[in-house]
């Protein structure tokens, strides 16, 4: 954006354009202008937004930067992180944090292919995709950071990207796709503590701790024989000391898990399960992202338009966690005071749907914000769901290898 951008007084200004963009644009633009116009005109009636069309509009999104609505994620996050100890969910005393990726279905046009790679599965279906990694505090539902990168990036390297957000008293949780000596080594740097999980045959360390039948054990890990290390910190001789934990699952199974809580008094074996589970918040964020939020109803084709939509959704992800944590925390209150017999959440399909438009009035209404807040969690608060424990579903794995990923060609956008 160029300084001489929105200095004049035009219909649509840099606020209502940014306000316009986080308005979960899933429909047809012309659709989308048309019901923000009239949703302007009925709730603010003096609010000059007359005569903005869908070409002015791309004409003007041009000029915004994506990395604009990360700013405004970052101040989100910053300011409840900031004086709010009261209000932040920790465990253990550390902020519990995840780091995953999977992948979006972009529009298939020329320039996202060539930028983020194409797939094809068993149908031959050709999709062009980009792989998503987040940086992810469990507890309290926040994306702290993310990223949009090509196919052929790595996971691993996302990763390490990502712990340029972490800090002291963070605690980071991985899956089975990230162990490595080099992720390790970053952590012990950093001072960051971390919990992954691994196969039993991940290296010649775990084998041998898979085999002995122990439940913890201290060990020194090494980089394997045939890493590259010519654009490491390190030597071949390196070592880091880490703790294995043995976990047996419900059918059996044994996961074993690597971490840097080695105090066995403070983190007894029996505990490991639990926390890992905790890691299933991470999952539940990109349920959201793409089944409630709908990040894949793209409102443009260019890189410009992916990357905007994309940091609009991570920013209207953490409000809607700001403002659900706090009904969901007085409601388990409510739970234990009036000894329920379950407790009760906001049930998160609902809530996205009731800050369509309403996140207008939040961000561009002159009326007080607070005001418009509390209303919004009494109307969250009436639509309630019960949190049944220990409840589980058998995960189908084969059923996504059975179909094709359906193409987001142009001209396709709903119009209702």
């Amino acid at each position: 954006m160029l300084e001489t951008d929105f200095t004049r007084n035009r219909k649509q200004s840099f606020h209502s354009a940014i306000v316009f963009m986080i308005n979960f644009l899933t429909k047809s633009l012309s659709v989308e202008i048309t019901n923000f116009i009239s949703f302007i005109k009925y709730n603010m009636p003096g609010a000059s937004i007359n005569g903005i069309t869908k070409s002015a509009f791309v004409q003007y999104r041009k000029k915004i930067k994506p990395e604009v609505f990360k700013s405004l994620s970052d101040s989100l996050i910053e300011e409840f992180y900031t004086d709010n100890d009261a209000s932040i969910k920790l465990w253990n005393g550390f902020r519990l944090l995840a780091i995953d990726g999977s992948r979006l279905v972009l529009p298939d046009t020329q320039e996202l292919e060539s930028i983020y790679g194409k797939t094809r599965n068993q149908s031959e279906t050709g999709v062009v995709q980009a792989r998503i990694s987040v940086l992810y505090d469990v507890l309290n539902r926040f994306a702290i950071d993310g990223v949009l990168a090509p196919l052929s990036t790595g996971e691993s390297v996302l990763a390490l990207n990502h712990l340029v957000f972490a800090k002291a008293n963070d605690l980071i949780i991985y899956d089975r796709g990230y162990p490595s000596f080099n992720l390790i080594y970053e952590h012990f740097e950093k001072g960051v503590d971390f919990l992954i999980r691994v196969k039993a045959d991940f290296s010649n360390l775990t084998r041998e701790f898979y085999q002995s039948g122990l439940q913890s054990a201290i060990a020194r890990m090494q980089p394997g024989k045939n890493i590259k290390l010519s654009d490491k910190q390190y030597s071949k001789n390196a070592f880091k000391e880490v703790r294995l934990v043995r976990v047996e699952l419900p059918d059996g199974e044994i996961e074993i898990l690597i971490t840097s809580l080695f105090d066995s008094k403070k983190y007894p074996v029996s505990l490991f399960k639990e926390l890992y589970f905790l890691r299933w918040g991470v999952e539940t964020f990109y349920d959201e992202l793409k089944n409630k939020i709908k990040i894949e109803h793209f409102s443009g084709y260019s890189e410009h338009c992916i990357l905007q939509d994309f940091y609009a959704a991570l920013f209207v992800s953490n409000v809607q966690s700001l403002i659900v944590g706090d009904i969901n925390d007085e409601l388990a209150k409510e739970s234990t005071k009036y000894q329920y017999q379950y407790q009760y959440k906001v049930n998160s399909n609902l809530s996205y749907g009731f800050l369509k438009d309403r996140i207008i009035l939040l961000f561009f209404s002159e009326k007080d914000m607070d005001e418009i807040v509390s209303e919004l969690k009494a109307l969250f608060k009436k639509h309630t769901i019960p949190i049944r424990p220990n409840r589980r579903f058998e995960r189908d794995t084969d059923k996504y290898r059975k179909r094709g990923k359906p193409k987001l060609l142009k001209n396709n956008k709903n119009t209702f």
